[in-house]
């Protein structure tokens, strides 16, 4: 678990009230699931949260969320870029995510659209690819150091 930079491990329900008020997917979470998530603030009542779901050399980025109080604040950045670190660190190669909103966002942090077709077996079987996310959710890939 990585606790550098203020970040910890998230409790689960702290996770699903976040995301849940933010119309994102939760319900696949559990408390195996929480092991490769990453919040700041406190664990029960985190400001911001990220999380990992890794299929080997792939991983699919999941549920960056930040309160509307601290956004703008680097938050979310500092977020992704722990993550992309915790999944260097877990061998992970290209990472993967599904977004209905945050396009731009992701593409100014070397995020690419790609199409469905082209994403790995492994992520294409997630739940969250399978039958969480819409599938009119833009598909994002970035290929990790």
């Amino acid at each position: 678990m990585i606790t550098t930079d203020g970040l910890q491990r998230p409790r689960l329900e702290a996770v699903q009230t976040m995301l849940r008020a933010n119309d994102l997917p939760y319900s696949d979470l559990t408390e195996d699931s929480m092991a490769h998530f990453l919040c700041y603030g406190s664990a029960g009542s985190p400001e911001g949260v990220i999380g990992l779901e890794v299929f080997g050399e792939d991983a699919l980025l999941r549920s960056l969320v930040v309160n509307e109080s601290a956004r703008q604040s680097g938050s979310g950045t500092n977020l992704v870029n722990a993550i992309e670190n915790l999944a260097r660190e877990l061998g992970v190669r290209t990472l993967y995510l599904l977004t209905t909103t945050a396009e731009d966002y992701f593409r100014r942090r070397g995020f690419a659209s790609v199409d469905r077709a082209m994403v790995s077996d492994s992520i294409r079987a997630s739940t969250e690819f399978s039958s969480l996310c819409p599938g009119s959710a833009a598909v994002m890939r970035k290929f990790l150091d």
